[in-house]
């Protein structure tokens, strides 16, 4: 019984200052609401900006692409032989790299 008065009177002695602590851990961390959760939405929201770029980029590359494609024959032959490397019957491709050779082993 003396342990529990104990307690009870600290509790009463200090009863704004433990509702003010619970209160800021609630909105800090726990509630839906929370700093934590808009940190991680701030993040998402970001990432998501950034998605949105992107496309929008692709989106205008497509578009002009579409629109040269849009002029004639030559610009199908154009996108064929730039991008998928076609050629025509009498002519012969060759293609360049940039990427760096192997070392061939020292023997």
């Amino acid at each position: 019984m003396g342990r529990l008065k104990l307690i009870l009177a600290l509790i009463s002695h200090y009863k704004y200052a433990i509702t003010i602590i619970i209160g800021v851990l609630t909105v800090g961390f726990v509630d839906e609401n929370s700093f934590l959760h808009r940190f991680q939405l701030e993040m998402q929201i970001s990432d998501l900006e950034e998605e949105i770029a992107k496309y929008n980029a692709q989106n205008e590359s497509d578009l002009k692409k579409l629109k040269e494609m849009r002029q004639g024959p030559q610009a199908f032959q154009k996108i064929a032989r730039e991008r998928y490397f076609m050629k025509a019957d009498d002519e012969d491709i060759y293609v360049l790299s940039d990427d760096p050779q192997p070392e061939k082993a020292k023997e």
